[in-house]
């Protein structure tokens, strides 16, 4: 039998426009209290130095968690020349200080960024990534001093713009996207080695992830503020005011084609059995039921038009 969980039984996305020197799982259980949530998550955790899109997933919409996980991203950072840090942000120790040469100037920058950082590249995650081994994220072995073996990855920078250069500061602006697990922290560090000088991330700050766009996020003063009980206010009156900022948990996948069921075809799926549809498309489809529109989970369809379930929500 699994665990119960404490609070509500709510259901759906939040996109929180995260602050900087906080936790990302710090923030989700703040937000998480202030709507009185049983189940919560958060969907690619961002530094403590970073701030920006964060979507936080409550009960249901944590099941379709992963396609955020996997969704892409943008990114505007700035970065500061002749200064590298272990971390290869302003949260790290200093390491290494170089004279940022007459040579470093926008032209030089924009030229590695088209030809060393757009497309597919490798990349080495930091020691100071979230990223786990044998179970531990990476950032906690960094912090005892211990090292271990960093594979390098492939990912995908989709575009990567430099927006500004302040050689009087020795500071730089750059606008990314990117596929899941890339690390921008990388991409300045390893830009940084090759412009002769180093540098480190100063400021990140996520403005998109997957279907979300910088103009839904609330901060967390708008969210304190609109949860924050009157006298002789009750909690139901205070979940009338936040629960609507919250997005559909089939939000995640609204891309997909959706499909209408009836009472006889929503029993099917939900009894494990198969139902045959008239000739669609094949592929992930997001289901809902004809009554009252509501939805019941993800489908796939095979070449044959057949659905069978693939993730169905346990309170429909």
């Amino acid at each position: 039998m699994g665990r119960r969980h404490k609070g509500r039984q709510l259901d759906g996305v939040f996109l929180l426009d995260k602050p900087p020197g906080l936790s990302s799982n710090g923030v989700l259980q703040h937000v998480k209290r202030l709507f009185g949530a049983a189940k919560g998550g958060h969907t690619g955790a961002l530094d403590p130095l970073a701030t920006g899109m964060l979507p936080l997933t409550f009960g249901e919409a944590t099941k379709f968690s992963q396609f955020l996980l996997d969704a892409d991203k943008r990114y505007l950072t700035t970065a500061k020349l002749g200064i590298r840090t272990d971390s290869s942000d302003a949260d790290g120790k200093v390491i290494e200080e170089c004279e940022i040469g007459e040579h470093v100037n926008a032209e030089l920058i924009k030229q590695f960024l088209v030809d060393k950082f757009t497309g597919e590249i490798e990349q080495v995650p930091s020691m100071f990534s979230a990223l786990k081994y044998k179970g531990q994220p990476l950032y906690k072995l960094a912090r005892k001093g211990e090292k271990v073996e960093v594979k390098s990855r492939r990912v995908t920078i989709l575009e990567i713009k430099l927006l500004d250069y302040r050689p009087e500061l020795g500071e730089f602006d750059l606008d990314v996207r990117c596929t899941k697990g890339t690390y921008i922290r990388s991409i300045v560090e390893d830009l940084g080695l090759m412009l002769g000088c180093g540098a480190h991330v100063t400021v990140l700050r996520r403005l998109e992830s997957g279907p979300y766009t910088a103009d839904m996020m609330i901060s967390m003063d708008d969210i304190c503020a609109l949860a924050q009980t009157k006298e002789d206010e009750s909690d139901e009156q205070k979940y009338a005011r936040i629960d609507p900022l919250l997005l559909p948990s089939y939000s995640p996948i609204e891309h997909f084609p959706k499909i209408i069921l009836d009472t006889e075809q929503k029993l099917a799926l939900f009894q494990g059995k198969p139902v045959q549809l008239e000739a669609v498309a094949e592929g992930l489809v997001r289901l809902h039921f004809f009554e009252d529109d509501y939805f019941l989970g993800m489908g796939v369809i095979n070449s044959e038009a057949l659905l069978r379930s693939k993730r169905l929500l346990s309170t429909a």
